[in-house]
């Protein structure tokens, strides 16, 4: 019952250690279960990359392939989000990445059948924050890049509007801390466009604006 309560508290915040380096909070995200999404999905998918990262890129939530393999964007659109990287002048090696959300949540039809992604609510984003801010705090980026929509809002509100402001450099206080962040669209959004080349020029023209605000 005690699980329960604190899932439906839906706040990680009971689980995120006071002391101790990305290690150790990767190791204690493995048992959240700060909210419900932790029973369906294989495992948490905590960030990795670069623990002096200048750049920190911030996604949605783990997809199929991250969930199976317990490492955020090491399928497609981590892939293409890679390449995209090294195009605009930013070595993926030297960075962060991670999700808003580190639980795959996802829609089945049936047992064996294909999980389909599914959005998670600003009720699930809002319970993750704690392991996103202590991340913030111990890696200290210079930048953050969010990576689509509910990348945003989990760091900006619920108004944020990623069409409005992407590839621009705003400065905003997120966990307490005062940020520099370039929004764009998530690398998976390039994957699902009709005209695929187009949106991968404008994600790389985005990240070049990144790539010019640690320069």
């Amino acid at each position: 019952m005690a699980d329960k309560a604190r899932e439906d508290a839906y706040t990680a915040e009971p689980f995120v250690p006071e002391r101790g380096g990305l290690d150790a909070l990767r190791r204690a995200a493995a048992g959240c279960r700060g909210c419900p999404l932790h029973r369906d999905a294989t495992q948490t998918v905590f960030g990795a990359g670069d623990p002096h990262a200048r750049v920190m890129l911030v996604g949605e939530q783990p997809g199929d392939q991250e969930d199976l393999r317990g490492k955020p964007f090491v399928g497609p659109a981590g892939k293409l989000l890679d390449r995209a990287l090294a195009e605009a002048g930013v070595d993926p090696a030297e960075a962060y990445v991670t999700n808003a959300v580190k639980h795959f949540k996802f829609t089945q039809a049936e047992p064996r059948k294909r999980r389909i992604h599914k959005a998670p609510s600003l009720r699930e984003m809002t319970a993750c924050g704690p392991w996103l801010a202590r991340e913030l705090e111990l890696v200290e980026p210079e930048l953050i890049v969010v990576l689509g929509a509910t990348a945003g809002k989990a760091l900006l509100g619920s108004s944020f509007r990623v069409t409005q402001v992407r590839g621009t450099v705003l400065e905003e206080e997120i966990h307490g801390r005062r940020e520099r962040l370039v929004p764009t669209v998530h690398p998976s959004a390039v994957l699902r466009a009709e005209d695929r080349e187009a949106a991968y020029r404008g994600l790389v023209a985005d990240l070049e604006v990144a790539a010019r605000a640690l320069a």
